[in-house]
């Protein structure tokens, strides 16, 4: 059983940034396979990001160039540093973690609002 607590949502202006982080449990994170979701109102569940475990990162089109994911295995911490937030950008954000199942943390709001 894998246990994720995302934190570092919160309410911004356009142009800002906010950095979430994702702390999981288990002494075998190097091995998960981390990603950020998001769930807009009225809206499916959408990728935004995902780090492999070698480190490679894949992007969905809409936050190409503004966001980025990162992992510090030694904190078992997987992070998402937005920058350039847009209103189009509320939504909550969901950790998740791919090790032989299937793990969400709870979610963290982000709102993007003048």
């Amino acid at each position: 059983q894998v246990q994720l607590v995302e934190s570092g949502g919160g309410l911004v202006q356009p142009g800002g940034s906010l950095r979430l982080s994702c702390a999981a449990s288990g002494s075998i994170f190097r091995r998960y396979v981390m990603s950020w979701y998001r769930q807009a109102p009225g809206k499916q569940r959408e990728l935004v990001a995902v780090i492999t475990t070698s480190g490679g990162s894949t992007y969905a089109d809409s936050v190409k160039g503004r966001f980025t994911i990162s992992r510090d295995n030694a904190k078992n911490t997987v992070y998402l540093q937005m920058n350039s937030l847009k209103p189009e950008d509320t939504a909550v954000y969901y950790c998740h973690a791919n090790y032989y199942g299937s793990y969400w943390g709870q979610g963290t709001q982000v709102t993007v609002s003048s």
